[in-house]
């Protein structure tokens, strides 16, 4: 539960569209479809600071989780 509770105040504290705008001014919006869209690449990395302990693959299941819960990600997503 905590581990939700960390994600949801990582999407709080950088909601979508901030870091929507962030990609944008770098010149790092996503031209295709990849696994790891930019959007999820930045929140990626910010859970990775949250869940240092852990590893890639955990953090990005907790990542996906996190925000399937807060209906935040609604595909399936396999980590690559």
């Amino acid at each position: 539960m905590s581990d939700r509770v960390a994600v949801g105040v990582l999407t709080q504290a950088f909601p979508q569209s901030l870091v929507d705008e962030v990609l944008a001014e770098t010149g790092r919006v996503q031209q295709r479809n990849r696994l790891l869209p930019a959007r999820l690449v930045v929140y990626f990395v910010l859970a990775m600071c949250l869940f240092s302990g852990q590893s890639y693959e955990e953090v990005a299941r907790l990542l996906t989780a996190g925000l399937q819960g807060a209906r935040r990600w609604r595909a399936s997503w396999v980590v690559p």
